[in-house]
């Protein structure tokens, strides 16, 4: 084998000094040391990351993109294809999003502090690199959904200034003082703006009643009258709209009358509703209409891959798609003045990068090329997508990723992963540091979408409702059953691990099937649903009772605690890694540490790894790796060391 050069043993000893140590703005309890040789170890896994396509400046041909800058991410202005990327914003706190002026050179974003997700707007000059960004906000509240105007002289905004629950609309003038006026006063469901008419005289809203229920209206900003455009009757879900044909009509993803999202023309005038032809029974997922009304192009998730569909809106006729890589895309968008549409695509064999596609000529550009890249070759297999029956015969689809079987032969333990929402899935895609769990462990990784997985229809998503929610638990156990039957897999040997809601996934299986799952980790999890939907930001707190149940309703208290696993700490005897944000808006602190005491207080082992300047999830890189490094050295120690299961079984 060659001999490292000694450059590469000066860097690896340089990050190993980095992150052998706690950072600072960490609290671990039960962590063994992270050494200068796993640091070393771990080195080729870290930093994998890509970039994300933002949007266009709106006068020249120039891509927005997110990349990171040193801790956080931030936008980047990029003048060509492959062109060096210049910053826009910087600090220690990553940006979200990021809009250019109609016309103009000023960009819109918004950051928070720490992860609390009161997300702040600021205006940058972009033409003045040393200018200094002005704050639009009160610095305390949250502040979303911002939008410009088609002349860029003023900007909606959705906020909860007023009383920290309510979101009321917004309209502010974009010179200096920034005149504002508040153009509706929000009740308790969820309003937002979408998009300014093309003549600027009305805006398109969005009034969220839950995930079986969404309405578009408009709105005459110059009188605030508004006016419900989708059906009063009936519950139909619409998002990802917007504008086209001059205003005559509005485009959005909806599941009216069917099961699946689908392109849906909306008529301004009158509210009629027509589908467009030509698409996959698959749910629709993002919708982009060009500037000029006359491209509209829609992505499709086809069983976790993203596909591309493009339709001529003067004559509704199907247009061919350009040609893409399998993988899955995002932030759809398209050039001012163009039929050319930038997004972000994410595929197995490489992070996430900036592309675009002309829609007149089919050619394909990338914009950006693995902003980071790894130092040794990090081999990428592909999934199996799986299908198994679970107790009510219902079909549940899961990604499997296996270990180089002449690397690793014979059967293998696993990662069982649970995505985190529950509205959300688990897609094919780069893999980033879990590369390390492949290639370096030998660890399979099996993501099953249980039922309320989106991806999959309206009726999928809505089975773990309420009273439903252990259904999908008990999928898990015919993900089990089939990783039992597996000639590749080890049962003996399996793990559970999610986020958000997967972390209550990964407590909940550790609780339900004590005997099948060696340990768990459980990241930003919700622990106890009463405590949690008491405790949880007052913004979100209706629409979580919608999904998960009205603990306030003595039936359905009495339920929430039965499958609360902080309730039932004494029926989780495998070791427990949990991992948290102080600032977390969505999952409090308290849930975690509410866990912790719970399963310590009956023994339990647990490891725990808090982060004071995080919120819902880690995103902050020297954080990120060192929870990475925790959670190694814990699956060395419980998943791939001795443990009581194997016994068990």
């Amino acid at each position: 084998m060659a001999r490292p050069s000694l450059p590469f043993l000066l860097l690896s000893l340089a990050q190993a000094a980095v992150f052998a140590a706690v950072p600072p703005n960490i609290v671990a309890e039960g962590v063994p040391e992270v050494t200068p040789a796993l640091t070393a170890e771990l080195a080729p896994y870290l930093g994998l990351g890509g970039a994300s396509f933002r949007g266009w400046h709106s006068v020249r041909r120039e891509a927005i993109v997110t990349t990171r800058i040193g801790d956080a991410s931030h936008l980047h202005a990029m003048a060509a294809p492959l062109a060096k990327r210049v910053p826009l914003t910087g600090g220690p706190e990553p940006v979200k999003g990021g809009q250019m002026q109609p016309g103009g050179s000023l960009l819109l974003y918004a950051a928070d502090v720490g992860g609390n997700e009161n997300y702040q707007l600021y205006l940058k000059d972009t033409a003045d690199p040393k200018s200094v960004p002005a704050r639009l906000t009160d610095g305390k509240s949250r502040n979303i959904d911002a939008c410009w105007s088609r002349d860029g002289a003023r900007i909606a905004f959705a906020t909860n200034r007023r009383n920290g629950k309510d979101y009321d609309i917004v309209v502010k003038e974009t010179r200096a003082p920034y005149a504002e006026r508040v153009v509706h006063e929000g009740t308790s469901p969820s309003w937002g703006p979408v998009e300014w008419s093309p003549d600027g005289a009305r805006l398109l809203l969005r009034q969220s009643l839950g995930q079986e229920e969404t309405r578009l209206w408009t709105m005459d900003v110059a009188t605030a009258q508004k006016t419900q455009l989708t059906p009063k009757t009936g519950r139909w879900y619409f998002t990802q709209a917007a504008f086209a044909e001059g205003g005559k009509a509005v485009y959005a993803l909806s599941n009216f009358e069917s099961d699946h999202l689908a392109p849906t023309r909306v008529d301004a005038a009158t509210g009629a509703l027509r589908k467009l032809a030509g698409g996959p029974e698959w749910d629709a997922e993002e919708l982009a209409v060009s500037e000029d009304g006359a491209r509209l192009v829609v992505a499709f998730n086809v069983e976790g891959f993203s596909e591309l569909r493009c339709w001529d809106l003067a004559d509704g006729r199907s247009l061919p798609a350009p040609k893409l890589k399998a993988g899955v895309l995002g932030s759809l968008a398209f050039r001012p003045g163009s039929h050319e549409v930038g997004f972000t695509l994410n595929t197995e064999d490489s992070a996430s990068d900036a592309w675009s596609a002309d829609l007149d000529s089919g050619a394909v550009t990338r914009w950006t090329n693995r902003t980071t890249k790894p130092k040794k070759e990090i081999p990428s297999p592909e999934p199996t997508v799986v299908r198994v029956r679970s107790f009510d015969g219902l079909s549940v689809p899961a990604l499997v990723y296996l270990p180089d079987a002449k690397k690793f032969p014979g059967k293998r333990p696993v990662l069982m992963i649970f995505h985190g929402g529950p509205e959300g899935q688990s897609r094919p895609g780069y893999r980033g540091s879990f590369h390390f769990y492949l290639n370096e462990l030998g660890v399979a990784l099996v993501y099953p979408n249980v039922r309320g997985s989106t991806g999959y229809g309206r009726r999928y998503l809505a089975m773990d409702d309420g009273m439903k929610r252990e259904d999908a638990v008990k999928d898990v156990a015919a993900v089990l059953d089939w990783v039992d039957r597996s000639d590749r897999l080890d049962g003996r040997r399996v793990a559970s691990y999610g986020g958000s809601y997967g972390g209550f996934m990964s407590l909940a299986c550790l609780m339900n099937y004590p005997d099948r799952f060696r340990c768990g980790v459980d990241n930003v999890g919700i622990a106890n649903f009463a405590t949690f939907l008491r405790d949880t930001s007052d913004y979100r707190r209706s629409a979580r009772r919608l999904e998960y149940g009205d603990e306030r309703k003595p039936e359905m208290k009495a339920f929430l605690d039965r499958i609360s696993p902080a309730n039932h700490a004494d029926r989780i005897r495998s070791p427990l890694l949990i991992i948290q944000g102080r600032n977390d808006p969505r999952v409090p602190y308290t849930e975690a540490e509410q866990m912790r005491d719970a399963v310590k207080a009956k023994g339990g082992t647990v490891w725990y790894v808090m982060a004071k300047d995080e919120g819902h999830g880690f995103v902050k890189k020297t954080n990120a790796d060192y929870q990475f490094a925790a959670t190694i050295l814990f699956l060395r120690a419980h998943l791939l060391g001795p443990g009581p299961v194997n016994e068990q079984k």
